[in-house]
C-alpha cells in the first residue's frame, strides 16, 4: 500500500497541566506548548505527545494509558538521570531484572521504565538498540 496512515499524535491524559508540563519537559529535556487550557504538546520526532487533562473540558477525569509508551533516546543515561531526579523510576521487575534500571533485555533492548505522576507507563530505550520485529 502506499498510503498507509501515519501516526502524529499521542495522548496522554493528566490531572494538572501545570505539573504535567513542567515534569515532562523536564524528563524529555525538550520544551513544549500550550495549545489550550486542556492540551500541551511536545514534539516527539514526527509524533506529537499531547498531554490532556479532560476535567477541563468536563470529561471527568484523568485516566491513566493502560500499556507503556515507548521512547527511542540518543542517551539513555541522561534520560535516566533526569528519570531518576524526578523520582519516576520504576519500582517493577521485568524479566526478572529491575525495570527502573538500564538494563540490556531479553529481546535485545538497552531500556529502563518509569512511572509519571499520573500514572502514565514510560520506557526509554536506547535507539542503537531498538528492536522493530524486522
Amino acid at each position: 500500500m502506499s498510503d498507509v496512515p501515519k501516526i502524529y499524535r499521542v495522548i496522554l491524559q493528566v490531572s494538572d497541566m501545570e505539573k504535567a508540563a513542567k515534569f515532562y519537559s523536564t524528563l524529555l529535556g525538550a520544551n513544549g506548548r500550550s495549545i489550550h487550557a486542556s492540551r500541551y504538546y511536545f514534539d516527539c520526532g514526527p509524533v506529537i505527545l499531547a498531554l490532556v487533562d479532560p476535567s477541563t473540558v468536563g470529561e471527568g477525569k484523568a485516566k491513566p494509558n493502560a500499556d507503556y509508551f515507548y521512547y527511542s533516546v540518543k542517551d539513555l543515561e541522561a534520560v535516566h538521570r533526569r528519570a531518576r531526579e524526578l523520582g519516576c523510576l520504576s519500582t517493577e521487575m521485568v524479566h526478572d531484572a529491575k525495570a527502573g534500571e538500564i538494563v540490556k533485555r531479553p529481546w535485545g533492548e538497552r531500556s529502563f521504565y518509569a512511572l509519571d505522576p499520573f500514572g502514565n507507563r514510560l520506557c526509554f530505550v536506547d535507539e542503537g538498540t531498538l528492536f522493530t520485529g524486522r
